[in-house]
C-alpha cells in the first residue's frame, strides 16, 4: 500500500489531507444531526403543557434555549406569542434559519472537497506526465523504469482524487437531506405550539 501511495509523487499528501479533513467532517456531522438530538421526542408536548397552562416564565425559557435545536425554536415562539402573528411567525423564521445554518456546519467544506478532490489528482496527472517528458527529453523511450515512475504518479493521483472524491460528494448529498428533513420536522413542531400559543391568546382576550 506504501508503494502505492509513494508512487502518487507529492500530490498524494495533499489528497491524504482532503481525504482525513472530508472523514471527520463526516463522522461530526453524522453525530450532531443526530434526530434525537435536534428533534428530542416528547419536548414539543411538554412545552404545549406549559402554554395550556399559561405557566410560562423566563426559566423555562432560558431552559428550552439551551436544551436543543428545536428547544431554541420553541423558545422564540413562546417568548413572542404575544406579537401579532406575522411578526411571531417572522421572528420564529428568524431563529429557524439560524439554527439551519448551524445544522449545515462544515457541510460547504465537504463540499469544497468532492469538487477539487479531483482537480488536485489532475494536477497530479499532469506533473506525472511532464515528469515522463522530462525523462524521454533526457533519457529517451529506452528507460523504461524511469518512464514508469511518471506513469504511475500520474495514475494513482487520479484515481486517488476520484477515491475522495466520490465518497465526500454522496455523503454531502445525504447530509444535506439530512438537514432539511431536519429543518421540516423543526418547522412543523415550532407550528404546532404556535397554534396553541394563538388559541390561548385568543381565549384571554375573548374573556
Amino acid at each position: 500500500m506504501w508503494e502505492l501511495f509513494n508512487a502518487g509523487g507529492p500530490i498524494m499528501w495533499p489528497l491524504l489531507a482532503l481525504a482525513v479533513l472530508a472523514f471527520g467532517i463526516v463522522l461530526e456531522r453524522l453525530w450532531s444531526l443526530r434526530r434525537a438530538v435536534i428533534i428530542p421526542s416528547g419536548l414539543t408536548d411538554e412545552v404545549l403543557t406549559l402554554v395550556r397552562g399559561g405557566r410560562i416564565e423566563d426559566s423555562h425559557l432560558q431552559a428550552l434555549r439551551g436544551h436543543s435545536a428545536l428547544g431554541r425554536v420553541l423558545a422564540t415562539v413562546l417568548r413572542e406569542r404575544h406579537q401579532a402573528h406575522e411578526v411571531l411567525v417572522g421572528r420564529v423564521e428568524e431563529t429557524g434559519r439560524q439554527v439551519v445554518h448551524g445544522l449545515s456546519r462544515w457541510l460547504n467544506t465537504l463540499g469544497t472537497i468532492a469538487i477539487i478532490s479531483p482537480l488536485v489528482g489532475l494536477l497530479g496527472t499532469v506533473t506525472g506526465m511532464i515528469r515522463m517528458f522530462l525523462v524521454i527529453t533526457e533519457f529517451g523511450v529506452g528507460d523504461a523504469t524511469r518512464l514508469a515512475g511518471g506513469i504511475g504518479e500520474a495514475l494513482m493521483t487520479t484515481a486517488f482524487g476520484l477515491v475522495v472524491a466520490i465518497p465526500a460528494y454522496i455523503l454531502h448529498r445525504y447530509l444535506r437531506g439530512q438537514v432539511q428533513d431536519l429543518a421540516m420536522g423543526l418547522a412543523r413542531e415550532a407550528s404546532h405550539v404556535v397554534e396553541a400559543c394563538e388559541q390561548q391568546v385568543a381565549v384571554k382576550a375573548a374573556a
